[in-house]
């Protein structure tokens, strides 16, 4: 049975899910497990297909469409290797939602819609959010500097970017970067989102399929414990370890981005977030990691946000700010 829809709310209304909860698609952390809990919880879940071979996205679709009749989402970063195959696969497995990202939006939106695929795109100014409504998308995710992984060059903040594109978008708007709570989400829908994307939250969930060893490194990170870095390559928010040292002695160095790519290599992100190597890996999270205490299921999470919203007055601030 699909989840009940909130007739005030239009993220709710377009997904057709009973809260504007979405949960993101991050890398090597979000799997089918995670995605139907988020899902089955009353929100939207999300399928991170950026590390995915197109074999393993098939398995993981076919697993979450099992796990859960509530509608659910597939993330697509657009310069993926594999991405045509990817698109193939969503469309014949009737995948309800992609969010796509890393890429120009007219690439894949018109191809998605024309089989009643929703598309929303990743977006980090006003300029592209103007760029992808032009291109039809559905909605567009505003993510702010503060989110980790690889986010725009722009480093606008959570709280300047949502009123920034919630103006110049008549489409709706989901805010990222920066929220873990009722009380970040209350924040962005009050400054224009309709709907609130959590990363790091969602890491640090028993769901994810992020090594414990990094979830672990996520709960005992500091303020001032991620950098916004790689801005000369792929800029990335990485969690500071042994790896992230490296990266900045040779950016102090003066390295090109050719040097900068060997470092990288291939294959990090794999090795720190999913292996669990937490000091040679690639450990990409959000700055709010800092106020990330625990692992929780990924159901007690969602319930915990939508309380925790209510309690503090969304629903009394009008109909439009309610569920």
């Amino acid at each position: 049975m699909a989840a009940q829809k909130n007739n005030s709310n239009r993220i709710s209304n377009l997904f057709g899910i009973k809260y504007p909860i979405i949960q993101g698609g991050m890398v090597w952390c979000a799997g089918w497990e995670l995605a139907s809990a988020v899902s089955n919880a009353g929100g939207l879940g999300i399928i991170g297909a950026g590390s995915m071979y197109p074999d393993v996205l098939k398995d993981q679709i076919i697993k979450c469409h099992a796990a859960t009749s509530n509608p659910f989402a597939v993330n697509v970063p657009l310069l993926y290797p594999s991405v045509e195959e990817h698109m193939e696969m969503i469309v014949s497995l009737k995948v309800p939602i992609v969010f796509t990202s890393a890429g120009s939006p007219k690439t894949w939106t018109s191809h998605l819609k024309s089989h009643g695929i929703k598309v929303v795109h990743v977006v980090s100014s006003s300029a592209f959010a103007i760029k992808s409504e032009l291109a039809g998308v559905d909605a567009v995710v505003a993510e702010g500097f503060e989110a980790g992984g690889h986010n725009g060059r722009e480093e606008t903040t959570t709280m300047c970017l949502i009123p920034a594109v919630s103006q110049a978008c008549q489409i709706p708007v989901i805010a990222a970067g920066g929220l873990h709570d009722g009380k970040s989400i209350l924040a962005a829908m009050v400054l224009g989102a309709e709907g609130a994307q959590l990363g790091s939250r969602f890491v640090a969930s028993e769901e994810s399929s992020a090594h414990r060893a990094f979830k672990d490194a996520v709960l005992s990170a500091q303020e001032g414990s991620t950098t916004f870095t790689l801005k000369a390559l792929t800029p990335v928010r990485m969690l500071h370890n042994a790896l992230f040292k490296e990266i900045v002695q040779a950016q102090q160095s003066g390295a090109s981005p050719e040097q900068l790519q060997e470092i990288m290599g291939r294959g990090k992100a794999k090795k720190g977030m999913f292996e669990g190597d937490i000091e040679n890996g690639e450990l990409e999270i959000g700055q709010i990691a800092s106020l990330l205490k625990s692992v929780r299921p990924a159901g007690e999470i969602v319930s915990e946000i939508v309380n925790d919203y209510r309690e503090i007055g969304g629903a009394k601030l009008g109909q439009r700010f309610e569920f």
